[in-house]
């Protein structure tokens, strides 16, 4: 029987780590999924473990290789933003990924404010909020500034996506997906880095920038790929929507982050949107997506655990409750507060995005989508909007396939990517 061509994904979250095997139709036809106990920076602050995110990188590649059922064309990536890898002049890594939620030192900062003008004002040039370490751009600052022998040592920082790429291709590269996102790298107006970058000479250790569809051909146990540079997850995640539809659309994309994402607001960042966490992406083609984000996977997770705790139940019984307008139990009486008061942030957040655009639909993929005490809550916030849970709930793997479509699959992408399930919200209010 003839092997079935695919490509292999892989989607590096904070939480998961999965590999997916796609067929040419975008049929999953093979994954993994795994979680890795993390391991602790020089100051004890807990970090990615690279050396086993290598291991497990190859160790899949290995496993599906030997696959005789599959015809692995192609290999890409997506990853989570804001971390850099410091690889020095051998390409091996000089420092740990250090963790985007890793407090930043004041000093540093006012060092950096007091040299390149206003934080409001570089915020504004950047399309990024002042996030501190959030913005992978101050990392590389304060490594060059508290850690200058650390500093001298790299030869290239990497945003991860691209890093995992260069595990298989060993090619340094920068794309716009990741250089576009929060990382107060670069000059929107401008289209090029900031001026800071280049007076700090940070430009120089930034690999050259490829386009999202770039491809090099890779040898790795005894076959020829070809491998893609890497994707952010939040921008691959856009990818198959906006293959799929030509209305105007948000969609929130749910997991560790909430981001509501509208790729048909291009209008300037004002400074109460900046204040607010919203920024600019940059999409795969390289048109500015506005952005608002809020950190509700997390705050989901913590306050289902609080719950669990404080009335003796297990948390799993909170994976699945199913929606209802009369609630007796305390114990779910508190899980509607709590789901209530993240759609309050969430209508809030997507506000910023929605405003004074023509957008009618917000499609809903990711973990929340199968929640269905959040999306009906979310139908009632927004009753003039119609809102869809995406079925297709993996869409940053699904988008990191599209964008180098080309070089693996011989049909035209399917027209059915995507199905939608509608919640109304007009029954309901909250």
């Amino acid at each position: 029987m003839k092997p079935i061509p695919v490509i292999a994904v892989f989607d590096v979250g904070k939480t998961n780590k999965k590999l997916f095997l796609f067929d040419e139709s975008y049929k999953i036809v093979f994954e993994r999924s795994a979680r890795f106990n993390e391991t602790v920076d020089e100051d004890g602050f807990a970090c990615e473990n690279l050396e086993v995110l290598k291991k497990a990188v190859f160790d899949a590649l290995n496993e599906v290789s030997r696959l005789d059922q599959f015809e692995v064309k192609a290999i890409n990536f997506s990853a989570y933003g804001a971390s850099f890898v410091y690889l020095d002049k051998d390409g091996s890594p000089v420092a740990p990924l250090y963790n985007y939620l890793k407090p930043y030192p004041e000093d540093i900062k006012k060092k950096f404010y007091n040299t390149y003008g206003d934080e409001a004002e570089i915020a504004f040039k950047t399309a990024s909020p002042a996030l501190e370490s959030l913005n992978s751009g101050l990392q590389l600052y304060r490594i060059k500034h508290q850690k200058p022998e650390l500093f001298d040592r790299i030869k290239y920082a990497l945003h991860l996506p691209q890093y995992l790429s260069y595990l298989l291709t060993g090619k340094t590269f920068s794309d716009m997906t990741s250089i576009g996102c929060h990382t107060a790298l670069w000059d929107f107006e401008k289209k090029d880095y900031h001026n800071w970058v280049k007076q700090e000479d940070l430009d120089k250790i930034l690999a050259p920038i490829a386009p999202a569809d770039e491809r090099i051909p890779s040898y790795f146990n005894g076959r020829w790929y070809q491998a893609g540079i890497g994707l952010h997850d939040s921008s691959a995640a856009l990818i198959p929507y906006l293959a799929s539809f030509n209305e105007p659309f948000i969609l929130l994309s749910t997991g560790t982050w909430s981001i509501s994402l509208n790729p048909f607001n291009q209008s300037p960042l004002t400074t109460e949107e900046l204040a607010n966490d919203c920024l600019n992406y940059i999409q795969y083609k390289g048109k500015p997506v506005k952005a608002s984000r809020l950190f509700s996977g997390h705050e989901y997770d913590q306050g289902i655990k609080q719950i669990a705790e404080e009335f003796g139940q297990d948390v799993i019984k909170y994976r699945n409750i199913p929606y209802d307008t009369n609630v007796t139990e305390p114990d779910v009486i508190a899980y509607y507060k709590l789901m209530h008061d993240l759609i309050d942030k969430q209508k809030k957040s997507t506000g910023y995005v929605l405003k004074d655009t023509p957008v009618k639909r917000i499609f809903v993929d990711g973990g929340f989508s199968k929640n269905s005490v959040f999306m009906n809550l979310l139908a009632a916030a927004f009753p003039q909007l119609e809102v869809y849970a995406a079925s297709m709930a993996q869409a940053t793997a699904i988008g990191t396939a599209l964008a180098i479509h080309n070089c693996w699959n011989t049909r035209p992408i399917p027209n059915d990517l995507i199905n939608l399930k509608y919640y109304s919200g007009s029954a309901y209010s909250l």
